[in-house]
């Protein structure tokens, strides 16, 4: 893949090479989507943070700070005139009040009770709750109950900071906004109890609230229902003293709430039996100011709003939200409608995806060491053993860093062979330095730049022999390497023959990386596809075809950018087998850089999805001509397009999980798919008699390389979707591959 070359495009989903760059708008779109996938996950795992999770921030404190007419005052707290006041639940009254919700079945039904007995509560809402459910809200509010704020993530705000405290209840208040058009003056926060629980850490944030107007709520007596201890106890213990008001704590979610639901209507019954009314917190403050009113123990007015009426009582707890405000609600709540539909649906697709990786890894090692056994059998043959010679094809592009040590390599060749150099318009002086090396057997064809199709077809109507082997100019051959590469064309049906490609320049980190890809990924790979008659891609670097094969499919294609893929596929809709010849080895130069692999990788992807395209209607082949359409495409579709477009996804997956749902586990969950990774590639390292040392390399691999691989795919995706054209670009070459394995120990 070494040579700079000239195409002309077509228009079309997937066209013809064009010189036209692809245009950044593009990878402005794919780096768009993703920041919204990743806008969406952290919403979606925000909304998720800490709601559910009942362990309190901190243990028992002090309560030097607190007044003490507060800590034995009773439970509705307020700040007027910025002097802290507690009020009361006025003698046979309860205040129902309900928190953790709103919840779609839980919170529904505790309304239907409610309705039923014609008895008002007090719902205080988690933010990211309303945020899912607004319709459970808006009947809360239409039916007559009351509702406060229950901070927007459950969190305990004592040692929260106080951008942290104003942001839960900014939030918690604008997704009120937007579920039902109103806000509350009603708090309570998560974990509390009775006042005289407040302490010298919560202290200062109820002073703050007070300060912004809010009413803090308490409790007198708790009915324990989350514990779940029965319907009786629960009954029992949300009785008051007899004659005695109370603000009454049950829940409407945060869990199993069957009990809540059994033991709510008993307890309504057995209160109202007692002569008991049931009211809302900003009843129970009109109340309370009237009778200290009366007693002239109170201000005329009592709290700020109040009126005569229950009516009036509700209207002090809601404001009407300002439209600005609605509006943004509105914006927040469609915002978490998206991430509660794209965040499971994606968690269902990368389900799906992650049991066909596996499955891959599975069927990969099954079929390799299938093959590996039945290719290295004593008694295996492919027929008689082919001595006659061959043509070799090296077309060649400003090659002149390595187009001696290619040429030098194929001089020692143990097998016959002419050597047939196409310069395709070379301007560095390659063809010159072919000429200058004196070796036998060598021809030097010179053409204007045409491409490498177009070189790899003038070459092979030069070539002299029926099995013509072609070869990048940056890549040398072990001495062995043409008659291991040859031996399979014995067989009559085979028309063409992949090698194993392996990187010279290994070194480097980079190196050491596309080294792991190349046998784990693309030899293992190529055992697969041997073994189910679909090999999809004869690598450039080394390959052998029948000459009359390449004619009669027309030769090397200029309709993609991967022409080895283009012909591969041709050959096997002509009804020619394509093996894989794993001890034929070329020794290559890869990218040295990230931004060569960039652009190689790129090209490769964006030049398979060309050959699927256009090969598309081999699926409706018949016969043999069809087996790749059968079973080779919808593979390559599945495994290095589908697959490798959503696997970004499962790393994000990990890392949301690993922050908002439970690190160890996802941890030990990526660990173990990095175990599995591990071990196929070791395999295929044995297979391939290769040094396990890189293998040290395979970590940081999957956490770096692996991404840009993902990237470089995504780009290629959207440059198809688009109908983005791309040109060839040549590759800066070293010449560090100078013998056959250099770099490589």
């Amino acid at each position: 893949m070494a040579a700079s070359r000239r195409r002309h495009a077509t228009p079309g989903v997937i066209g013809r090479v064009g010189r036209q760059a692809v245009p950044k708008p593009r990878v402005i779109m794919a780096l768009l989507l993703l920041l919204a996938l990743i806008s969406v996950m952290l919403l979606d795992g925000y909304l998720r943070a800490e709601v559910g999770n009942d362990q309190r921030v901190r243990s028992n404190a002090s309560a030097d700070s607190v007044p003490g007419d507060v800590l034995e005052g009773g439970p509705l707290l307020s700040f007027p005139g910025g002097t802290a006041r507690t009020q009361s639940v006025p003698d046979k009254t309860i205040v129902l009040t309900f928190d953790d919700g709103p919840d779609p079945e839980w919170s529904d039904q505790v309304l239907d009770i409610l309705d039923e007995n014609d008895v008002p509560g007090t719902f205080f809402l988690v933010g990211s709750m309303i945020s899912r459910y607004p319709d459970v809200v808006r009947r809360m509010v239409d039916e007559g109950n009351e509702v406060g704020v229950h901070t927007f993530t459950h969190v305990d705000l004592s040692y929260q900071s106080e951008a942290r405290v104003k942001r839960e209840i900014a939030q918690t208040q604008l997704a009120l906004a937007g579920a039902a058009g109103i806000t509350t003056t009603l708090f309570r926060a998560p974990y509390s109890s009775k006042t005289d629980a407040i302490d010298d850490y919560s202290w200062p944030v109820y002073e703050r609230l007070g300060a912004m107007g809010y009413t803090s709520v308490f409790i007198d007596t708790d009915s324990e229902d989350w514990q779940q201890p029965g319907v009786d106890k629960i009954v029992k213990w949300a009785t008051p003293e007899d004659g005695e008001g109370a603000s009454v704590l049950f829940h409407d979610a945060g869990g199993d709430r069957s009990e809540t639901l059994a033991a709510l209507p008993k307890y309504i019954k057995k209160m109202k039996a007692k002569g008991y009314t049931f009211t809302t917190v900003s009843g129970a403050q009109q109340e309370s100011a009237s009778t200290a009113q009366e007693a002239g123990n109170a201000p005329a007015g009592g709290p700020a709003g109040a009126g005569g009426s229950q009516g009036n009582a509700e209207q002090a707890a809601h404001r009407q939200a300002d439209a600005a405000s609605r509006w943004e609600g509105r914006a927040l709540l469609a915002a978490v409608a998206v991430a509660e539909w794209t965040v499971p649906g994606l968690a269902a697709v990368l389900a799906v995806v992650g049991v066909a990786v596996l499955g891959r890894f599975g069927m990969m090692l099954l079929l390799a060491r299938r093959h590996y056994r039945q290719r290295n059998r004593r008694r295996f043959t492919w027929g008689p053993e082919v001595t006659g010679p061959v043509s070799v094809i090296v077309p060649a592009y400003n090659e002149k860093e390595c187009i001696a040590s290619t040429l030098n390599s194929l001089a020692a060749s143990t097998h016959p062979i002419e050597i047939v150099v196409v310069d395709d318009g070379s301007t560095d002086g390659t063809a010159e330095i072919a000429e200058a090396l004196g070796l036998p057997n060598v021809r030097v064809i010179r053409q204007e730049n045409a491409g490498k199709s177009a070189a790899l077809n003038n070459g092979v109507r030069q070539a002299r022999y029926d099995i013509v082997v072609m070869m990048d100019g940056d890549t040398v051959f072990e001495p062995d390497t043409v008659r291991q590469l040859v031996q399979p064309f014995a067989d009559p049906r085979i028309g063409a023959v992949a090698g194993n490609a392996k990187v010279g320049n290994r070194s480097t980190v980079i190196g050491a990386w596309q080294h792991i890809e190349y046998v784990m990924g693309f030899n293992l790979d190529r055992r697969m596809y041997d073994l189910l008659g679909c090999m999809p891609t004869i690598p450039g670097a080394i390959g052998a075809f029948r000459r009359r094969a390449v004619l009669e499919v027309g030769g090397m294609s200029e309709d993609t950018l991967a022409e080895d893929t283009d012909i591969t596929i041709a050959l096997h809709r002509a009804g020619w087998r394509v093996v894989y010849a794993e001890h034929a080895r070329a020794w290559t130069e890869a990218p040295a850089s990230l931004g060569q692999l960039w652009r190689q990788r790129y090209r490769w992807s964006y030049g398979t999805m060309q050959a699927l395209w256009k090969h598309r209607r081999s699926v409706t082949d018949r016969g043999p001509s069809g087996r790749f359409g059968r079973v080779g495409m919808p593979l390559v579709v599945l495994f290095q397009i589908v697959t490798p477009v959503f696997a970004p996804l499962i790393d994000v997956f990990t890392v949301y999980a690993m922050i908002f749902v439970d690190f160890r586990a996802s941890l030990l969950a990526w660990l173990a798919v990095l175990g599995v990774q591990l071990f196929c590639a070791a395999y295929a390292f044995r297979l391939d008699r290769e040094k396990y040392r890189y293998l040290l390399m395979l970590p940081l691999q999957q956490l770096a390389y692996r991404q840009l691989m993902y990237l470089v795919l995504i780009h290629s995706c959207v440059t198809a979707a688009t109908g983005g054209r791309l040109r060839w670009q040549k590759l800066k070459r070293t010449g560090e591959v100078g013998t056959p394995g250099a770099g490589a120990s």
